[in-house]
């Protein structure tokens, strides 16, 4: 479902973040193919750098359909960005992609929060991440962060995803789904 970020992919990941529904809510605002191959392999430099963290996310065949990234790392935290391709929203892969690259996250690397920032008018994405049993809105809890990333021309949402509580939500998802199993 995931796999690094691999230029190869560059050309069908265009495609999919040229389409209408998708380009005004990625960060990686590119014009032409060779431009997003040009900042993916900006962005794989930055991931060396431990700045960031990427990853393609892949449908059922392993083709790839999104990509899924931590950005902005500082003190053990970072934000997620996240875009699927228009043909493949709404099937699921968002939230088995969160979960996947969340459990990296927070086992494989020392990341301690996600905060997730949502444009007011992103309803797809804010509904998507209200889904999720383990994030909270962070407004109360890191006003001067929410003051901070609305100072520019958009208003954002801003939640987050402690590492505690994923922990705690997909134990208890994982033990509901046992005892579902065994009825």
């Amino acid at each position: 479902m995931l796999k690094k970020r691999d230029l190869q992919d560059c050309s069908s990941l265009f495609d999919l973040i040229s389409h209408p529904s998708v380009f005004p809510f990625v960060r990686q605002k590119a014009a032409s193919a060779e431009e997003f191959m040009f900042m993916t392999k900006q962005l794989m430099e930055e991931e060396e750098q431990g700045n960031v963290i990427s990853r393609t996310i892949t449908d059922d065949f392993g083709m790839p359909i999104g990509t899924i990234n931590l950005y902005d790392i500082q003190d053990n935290a970072g934000f997620l960005g996240t875009w699927i391709g228009e043909p493949f929203q709404g099937k699921g892969y968002n939230q088995k992609a969160k979960l996947e690259f969340l459990e990296e996250l927070f086992f494989q690397h020392s990341i301690q929060t996600v905060f997730l920032r949502i444009k007011k008018h992103n309803v797809k994405s804010i509904r998507a991440a209200e889904k999720l049993p383990y994030t909270t809105l962070a407004h109360d809890s890191h006003p001067a962060l929410l003051e901070e990333i609305n100072r520019g021309e958009h208003e954002y949402v801003l939640y987050q995803i402690p590492k505690d509580l994923f922990i705690f939500s997909t134990v208890a998802i994982y033990e509901q789904t046992e005892e579902e199993q065994a009825m």
